[in-house]
C-alpha cells in the first residue's frame, strides 16, 4: 500500500516539532506561498497527486483565497480529508467538499478558553477606557482628560451567539458580577452560567449593557448588525467583537459611534483584515486589537485535541 502524503498550506510557527512528528505516518509536503493561480496549475500538473490529507492555517487564505467551488474542483482526486486550523469554517464551502467526499474538520473547542479570555479584557477596557489613560500615561500626561470609566458589576451583557466561547465568556462575566441574557435561533442545551434567554432580537439589543458577538460568519450572519441593529443598543452600550469582523457592517458601526449612540467598541476582528476601517483608527472610545484571541501557547502549542464526530463537517 502506498505511503499516504498530507500537505500543509500556510506556515506552522508554534507547532512546528508536531507537525513534523507526522512524517512517521505519511510524507510531508508544503505550500508557504505562491498564489491560488499558481497552486491550482501546481495542482493541474499533478505536483501534489497523492495527497491524502490537507492541514491548513487560518492565514493561509492570503495566498489560496476562499476554498470555494472552483477551488476544491481543483484538488488532488487522492484528497479525502481537509483539516482547517480554527473555529468556524467559513472560509471553506463544505458542500462541494462532501460532493467529492472529502470530510472538513475545524477545531471549535480548542480557541474557547482563550478568545474568551481577550473578550473579556475587551469588555473590561471599553468600560474603564483604558486606551485614553494608556496613551495618556505614555505623552507624559499622566491621566490626561481620562474621564470616569464603568464597573462591569451590574451590568447586562448581551452574549450574541451562546456556543462554546460565548459559554465560557458567561462563566467569566458572571465572575464579575455581570447580568447574563443571550440570543440565538434556538434556546441553548448547554447554559452553564445561566444566561437569561431573549429570542427577539430588537428587545435583546435594547437590554445590553454590553453586547459581545459570538456568531459565526456565513451568508446569512454577514452585516448581521447593521446601522438600524446597532441603532437599537442602549445608548452608551459597548461592544465587543472576536468572532469574525463582517457580521458587523463596520462602516455603519463607525457613524453610530461618531453620532455618541454608542459608548465605545472593542474589537479583535474586522471586516477586511488586515485593514481597518480608517474611522475606527485614533478614536479614544476603541479598544483595538489585531486579531490575537487565539494567540497563546495553550492554545496554539499544548492543548490535546480529540477528534470526534461533533467535531467533523462533510
Amino acid at each position: 500500500m502506498p505511503r499516504p502524503t498530507a500537505l500543509l498550506l500556510g506556515k506552522i510557527d508554534h507547532a512546528r516539532r508536531e507537525w513534523e512528528s507526522l512524517s512517521a505516518v505519511a510524507g510531508l509536503k508544503e505550500i508557504a506561498s505562491g498564489t491560488r493561480e499558481s497552486i491550482i496549475q501546481d495542482f493541474k500538473d499533478g505536483k501534489y497527486d497523492g495527497v491524502v490529507a490537507i492541514y491548513r492555517t487560518y492565514d493561509s487564505a492570503k495566498i489560496t483565497g476562499r476554498f470555494d467551488k472552483d477551488f476544491v474542483s481543483q484538488l488532488p482526486s487522492s484528497v479525502k480529508f481537509l483539516c482547517h486550523n480554527g473555529a468556524g469554517y467559513d472560509q471553506i464551502d463544505v458542500e462541494p467538499c462532501t460532493a467529492r467526499g472529502i470530510l472538513v474538520s475545524h477545531t471549535p473547542g480548542a480557541v474557547n478558553d482563550a478568545t474568551a479570555n481577550v473578550a473579556m479584557m475587551l469588555i473590561l477596557q471599553a468600560l474603564r477606557k483604558t486606551y485614553i489613560a494608556e496613551t495618556s500615561l505614555r505623552a507624559g500626561t499622566w491621566r490626561g482628560k481620562l474621564p470616569l470609566g464603568h464597573d462591569p458589576d451590574g451590568k447586562t451583557l448581551g452574549i450574541l451567539g451562546l456556543g462554546g466561547i460565548g459559554v465560557a465568556l458567561s462563566i467569566r462575566a458572571k465572575a464579575f458580577g455581570m447580568r447574563l441574557i443571550y440570543h440565538n435561533r434556538r434556546e441553548a442545551v448547554y447554559n452553564p452560567g445561566g444566561a437569561e434567554y431573549e429570542p427577539n432580537l430588537n428587545k435583546f439589543l435594547a437590554r445590553c449593557d454590553v453586547l459581545s458577538i459570538h456568531l459565526p460568519l456565513g451568508d446569512g450572519t454577514r452585516h448581521f448588525l447593521g446601522k438600524k441593529e446597532l441603532r437599537t443598543l442602549k445608548r452608551g452600550a459597548v461592544l465587543v467583537n472576536t468572532a469574525r469582523g463582517a457580521v458587523v457592517d463596520e462602516a455603519a458601526l463607525v457613524e453610530v459611534l461618531e453620532e455618541g449612540h454608542l459608548g465605545g467598541v472593542g474589537l479583535d476582528v474586522y471586516e477586511d483584515e488586515p485593514k481597518i476601517h480608517e474611522g475606527l483608527i485614533g478614536r479614544e472610545d476603541a479598544v483595538l486589537f489585531p486579531h490575537i484571541g487565539t494567540f497563546t501557547v495553550e492554545t496554539q502549542v499544548c492543548r490535546p485535541l480529540l477528534l470526534t464526530p461533533s467535531t467533523m463537517t462533510g
